[in-house]
């Protein structure tokens, strides 16, 4: 995947080129960033990336100019490398007021060959760049954070995991949290006893599909603790059905 991120502040981005799975797969070839930042795009002697709004009010906007000399740049740098052609290479706007991105999105995304990621700051871009220059906005949620790097950065860490060989285990991403809408089961590793709580006995049973009905209980009744709102989403097999009557009535009881 090639991947062109307009930013601002792009030694930020050593959090995931350096480290983790994301770093391991920038070093391996799975993934390759290439950062540019608009103030390398400037043509005043004071390298100004802001500009105010017309109409007033409070904050400054990213200037224009530079704005789209960097993602122009971007997507050229990112076409360049890739044999997609330029009608594939999306560049994609990290806002609140985006598409909340969900774990079906982030697959879909990780199946592209390439993209810009344009991480916003100030109070945002002009309306005009918006127009004519993205092609899609996502967003981490309905809340506002300083500048779109952070989220930037977990869009590529959690597409990394859908690189094939980003993962020791390539089973992983598929068990992760939301991959079949649920959330994870409980996991458990040694000592098999601390401060008196004990492993489940199943888990050490060997009885493979004892253990394969015990997670998929634990993880129905997970959601339905702490996200009812995905299983109202759902439509459960009868398996799942029974499992997750079995777990409220082992959880009304105790």
């Amino acid at each position: 995947m090639q991947l062109g991120i307009v930013t601002l502040f792009p030694a930020m981005f050593a959090a995931v080129t350096e480290y983790g799975i994301s770093g391991r797969a920038v070093r391996s070839g799975l993934m390759n960033l290439e950062l540019f930042n608009p103030r390398d795009y400037t043509t005043d002697k004071h390298r100004s990336v802001d500009d105010k709004p017309f109409g007033g009010g409070p904050g400054m906007l990213m200037k224009t100019e530079p704005l789209m000399a960097s993602i122009a740049a971007a997507r050229r740098a990112v076409e360049k490398k890739h044999a997609a052609g330029a009608d594939k290479t999306k560049v994609i706007y990290l806002s609140p007021q985006g598409k909340t991105l969900k774990q079906d999105s982030i697959i879909d995304l990780a199946q592209r060959e390439s993209m810009v990621l344009l991480c916003g700051r100030y109070q945002g871009i002009d309306n005009r760049v918006l127009e004519s220059e993205i092609d899609e906005e996502w967003s981490l949620g309905d809340f506002v954070i300083s500048g779109g790097e952070l989220a930037a950065m977990t869009l590529i860490d959690a597409m990394t995991r859908f690189q094939p060989g980003a993962l020791g285990d390539e089973g992983s991403a598929l068990e992760d949290s939301f991959s079949n809408g649920l959330l994870h089961s409980p996991e458990y590793t040694r000592p098999q006893s601390i401060n008196g709580q004990d492993v489940p006995e199943v888990l050490l049973s060997g009885d493979h599909e004892a253990i394969r009905k015990w997670r998929l209980k634990q993880s129905l009744g997970a959601t339905w603790l702490k996200r009812p709102d995905l299983l109202q989403a759902m439509s459960l097999e009868t398996e799942q059905e029974e499992l997750l009557e079995q777990f409220k009535q082992d959880y009304l009881h105790d």
